[in-house]
């Protein structure tokens, strides 16, 4: 693993730790544990060798890797509350909990439903954004460093939306500058599925046609019932409207890619590292949205002397559902989890039942929404596809019967992760007593 770098204690998931940062929330579960990771996937030493130090004090060790946040303090507060439960739930246990940091970002129109309910319920009722806000602009400027040029341009063409098809051009060139991916691009990570890779159509296909797919798309996610302030007008407010959505999905688009290479090349030789150094220690993964793509390509990284990850679930995984499957570029990986990989999923996530799918579309002849979902859908959609020995569960079966011992688990999760506005729907909803309990009934952690 690399790690000659240090990056400074004051770093926190790529971005440079402000003095309101450094007031932000903690984490109240003890023993507990910061791990931050750059870019590249170079751990921040000096936490990596406090847990390495400290860490086989504990029998198992729960790692929890987040999705999409723009800041430290985010990131935390989803700890601290998805924790919250453990003590009780495991009170004879000896666990001990890490949180994973790495660079990566939300667009901050998009509420948390379980940290600010009264934000999301006032989101919910407005129209989609056209324009950059000043939480969005930052959070853009911190993740892609040498970009801020860029997205002040990106923020001026929403702002005046031009009536032009070289305008649209001109911004599907922006976006594509923005997240360093050239137009003839392709790149042998962007898939799961086996498919062809290449640079996602939305970023070379005609920019103004895909922005309005992307609008029609944001009102498929807001549902028949949606107040009329969510349904879009045609024309040139409805093609910029889809042009927000477009650098939306092409930011996580580099987020995806991102988490898959801080799993491979920087969580998984971490864990490698507790499996010599602290050899009685039972590793838990658990990951979110693209930190579920996180923790499953940690499998890729993880050497192959290491046998200490224990239990893995992904919550509302944002990547291919075929992932694991003889198609996918995952195959066999759960083979090095020593107990059962559980996907949680829900149907109440417009952000993977909708808006992913269509953001990661291949082909240009694929143009139905009502096709996507099966063929690019995402894992927090529906679970686990084509992977052999595979079996499907609610949420009550697995709280009333437990969770299988080994193999890949689909649990639908539907009956608590439900809420949260359109687009991302109930994709942030996860904290939820049920959810921990599953994690610790996967770990076979008992207390």
């Amino acid at each position: 693993m690399r790690g000659t770098r240090c990056p400074h204690d004051a770093y926190h998931g790529g971005f440079a730790m402000s003095a309101s940062q450094a007031k932000a929330p903690e984490v109240h579960v003890r023993p507990y544990w910061e791990l931050t990771f750059d870019a590249d996937g170079d751990p921040n030493v000096r936490q990596l060798a406090k847990v390495l130090r400290e860490a086989p004090r504990v029998h198992d060790l729960v790692v929890f890797a987040h999705g999409w946040n723009n800041d430290h303090s985010i990131a935390t507060r989803l700890y601290d509350r998805f924790f919250a439960p453990f003590p009780a739930l495991a009170a004879d246990a000896t666990v001990g909990y890490v949180g994973v940091f790495w660079p990566s970002m939300r667009f901050t129109d998009e509420p948390i439903p379980d940290f600010d309910p009264a934000a999301a319920r006032a989101a919910a009722a407005k129209a989609p954004r056209t324009t950059l806000d000043k939480g969005t602009r930052h959070a853009l400027a911190e993740v892609f460093p040498r970009g801020a040029p860029v997205v002040d341009l990106i923020a001026r063409r929403l702002e005046e939306q031009p009536d032009a098809a070289s305008a649209f051009d001109e911004f599907g060139g922006l976006v594509r500058q923005l997240v360093g991916v050239s137009p003839s691009a392709a790149t042998a990570d962007l898939t799961e599925d086996g498919g062809q890779h290449s640079t996602p159509a939305m970023l070379h296909e005609d920019t103004r046609s895909v922005c309005l797919e992307f609008a029609s798309a944001l009102e498929t996610a807001a549902g028949p019932g949606a107040a009329a302030s969510l349904r879009l007008p045609g024309g040139l407010e409805k093609a910029w409207r889809g042009a927000h959505e477009l650098l939306r999905q092409a930011t996580y688009f580099a987020m995806k890619r991102r988490a898959g290479k801080v799993g491979q090349t920087g969580l998984g030789p971490a864990l490698g590292r507790i499996a010599e150094e602290a050899p009685g220690v039972r590793v838990h993964l658990v990951g979110h949205s693209f930190g579920a793509r996180l923790v499953s390509f940690a499998l890729a990284g993880l050497p192959k002397a290491a046998r200490n990850v224990k239990s893995v679930t992904l919550l509302q995984g944002a990547f291919s559902h075929y992932a694991f499957a003889p198609r996918g570029a995952l195959n066999g990986r759960q083979a090095r989890v020593d107990g059962p990989m559980v996907a949680c999923f829900s149907r109440y996530d417009t952000a993977l039942s909708v808006m992913y799918p269509l953001a990661s579309r291949l082909a240009g002849d694929d143009r139905e929404l009502r096709d996507l979902g099966e063929r690019w859908g995402a894992l927090g959609h529906d679970g686990f596809k084509e992977v052999a020995g595979a079996v499907r569960f609610t949420l009550a079966d697995v709280l009333r019967a437990g969770v299988p011992g080994a193999g890949c688990v689909s649990v639908d999760a539907a009956q608590v992760v439900r809420d949260g506005p359109p687009p991302s729907g109930a994709h942030s909803d996860i904290c939820h007593e049920e959810l921990a309990r599953v994690v610790l009934g996967a770990g076979r952690i008992t207390g």
